[in-house]
C-alpha cells in the first residue's frame, strides 16, 4: 500500500479495525483504478507518478505528487464533488454529471475546460504536467470524463471519507 493510500485510510477510518480494513481496501481499489486510467494519459504505465497523472489525481481528490498545489489553485474545492461544482459554476454541470452517472459520458472540449478552470489554473496545471497549456487541455479533455466515470462506479460522487 502506498503511503498516500495508508494515510488516507488512517484518516478516513476512525471507527475501528474492521472499518479501517474495509476503507483501506476500497482506497487501494480506487487508487489502482486511477493508476490504470492515468497510465493511459502518458501512453501506459506512467500512472499517478507522472506529472500529468499527479495533476489528474489531484483534480479527482487524490494526493498525488502535486495534490496540494493543484488543490490550492482550484480554490480548495476538493475531489470529484469540487470538480463537479466547478463545472456547475461554469454552466457545464450537465457534462460533469454525465461522467458521474451511469449514462454515456458527454465529451468536453479543451475550450470548455479552459472556461471551467480559467487561464491561471490551466497555466499552473499545464506547468506542473510539463506541457503546453493547449496540449494539456487536449489531453485532459480526452481522459477526464473516463477518469471521473471510473471513480464513480455507483453513479454517485463519493463523500470525503471514501474519496481518494
Amino acid at each position: 500500500m502506498s503511503p498516500t493510500t495508508q494515510s488516507l485510510a488512517d484518516a478516513a477510518s476512525a471507527d475501528g479495525p474492521a472499518q479501517q480494513h474495509a476503507t483501506t481496501r476500497q482506497l487501494e481499489l480506487i487508487m489502482g483504478l486511477l493508476d490504470q486510467v492515468v497510465g493511459g494519459l502518458m501512453g501506459g504505465g506512467a500512472g499517478a507518478s507522472s506529472p500529468m497523472g499527479g495533476v489528474l489525481s489531484s483534480l479527482l481528490g487524490g494526493g498525488g505528487q502535486m495534490g496540494g498545489s493543484t488543490g490550492q489553485m482550484l480554490g480548495g474545492a476538493g475531489g470529484i464533488g469540487g470538480l463537479v461544482s466547478q463545472f456547475e459554476q461554469a454552466g457545464l454541470g450537465h457534462v460533469a454529471q454525465s461522467w458521474v452517472g451511469n449514462s454515456p459520458n458527454q465529451p468536453v472540449s479543451p475550450q470548455q475546460l479552459q472556461s471551467v478552470f480559467g487561464e491561471n489554473q490551466v497555466q499552473g496545471m499545464a506547468s506542473q504536467a510539463g506541457m503546453a497549456p493547449q496540449d494539456f487541455l487536449s489531453q485532459l479533455s480526452q481522459h477526464l470524463p473516463n477518469a471521473v466515470h471510473g471513480m464513480t462506479p455507483d453513479g454517485e460522487v463519493p463523500n470525503q471519507e471514501t474519496s481518494i
